[in-house]
């Protein structure tokens, strides 16, 4: 029997609007917008719907992003659509925790405003990540290791497309080396910090301490971890894979083949964009993908029902 996954993705994909329709048609989605302003102390409904420079800063994004997610989840979730799996890509990972049920709600939001502004604090300057196209991640990471200072695999997204991270002085030469290995392409990433990086290990400590004083449940629905690219349904396990997956490799590939291997067929990603989309497409062209970003997207759930 074919199996569903929800996927959420991660910063990137935020939009001036994203979610308004839903906050203003779905009791539920506006409680989670509210929510997510009482957690994180910002207006997040204003953060989200009107036009303003923060948006696209790491420290305000994360809660923008996921409190958007989240706000479509309800609905879905409302729909009668239940998921076999969740994932998502970095922060997106949030979403799956969500729908796993192994963290209330306010919570998430709690950590992923603490998240975001650590990762903007950890390395204020300095770093600096690089999309390479059209190369094997063997190739990518053996590079990497060879390049002087740190640089390394950021996500390993789909075939083709990898992000390496690291100092901007050791990103810029692995990038010249990838290009004479036969990279199609390296384009340098307009981002704040080098995410997913060693250089993080400080925000990864951050958010590892207040994690300590949340409360994990039994997980409902079992969700991929970025981190090693497996199933999580031992709830001792989230606290420490979320803290790592702050400066570890977002291994979204291995995630969305692991998620064939278990049976799904059909992914579902809920949030702003057709980004997860592509990676999926581009790992199985076979694999079918909905995208549910605004409320009229909601009709394509009628076909799992």
């Amino acid at each position: 029997m074919s199996k569903i996954a929800f996927l959420f993705p991660g910063q990137g994909a935020q939009v001036v609007g994203m979610g308004k329709d839903f906050y203003d048609q779905f009791e539920v989605s506006k409680k989670i917008f509210d929510l997510a302003s009482e957690a994180s102390g910002l207006d997040v409904p204003k953060l989200c719907f009107t036009e303003n420079e923060e948006l696209n800063i790491t420290e305000y994004t994360q809660t923008a992003l996921l409190a958007t997610e989240i706000a479509i989840l309800k609905v879905v979730l409302e729909k009668g659509i239940k998921p076999d799996y969740a994932a998502g890509l970095s922060l997106g990972e949030y979403g799956a925790v969500s729908t796993a049920g192994a963290i209330e709600d306010k919570d998430l939001f709690s950590l992923i405003r603490k998240r975001g502004i650590y990762m903007q604090e950890a390395y204020p300057v300095g770093g600096a990540m690089m999309a390479v196209l059209g190369l094997d991640a063997d190739t990518i990471a053996k590079i990497c290791e060879e390049t002087e200072g740190i640089v390394s695999i950021a996500n390993d997204n789909c075939p083709g497309q990898i992000v390496i991270t690291g100092e901007e002085a050791a990103v810029l030469k692995a990038g010249e080396k990838l290009t004479e290995a036969g990279a199609k392409r390296c384009i340098q990433l307009k981002v704040s910090g080098p995410f997913h990086s060693a250089l993080l290990k400080n925000a990864a400590d951050q958010l590892r301490d207040e994690l300590k004083n949340v409360e994990i449940k039994d997980i409902k629905v079992p969700y991929i971890s970025n981190v090693n690219a497996e199933v999580i349904e031992d709830k001792s396990l989230i606290k420490e894979l979320l803290a790592n997956q702050v400066c570890s490799q977002v291994r979204f590939r291995e995630t969305i083949l692991l998620l064939k291997e278990l049976g799904v067929t059909t992914f579902v990603e809920i949030g702003p964009g057709k980004t997860l989309a592509g990676f999926v497409k581009k790992t199985d062209k076979e694999l079918e993908v909905i995208n549910i970003a605004t409320v009229e997207d909601l009709e394509k759930l009628n076909a799992l029902l």
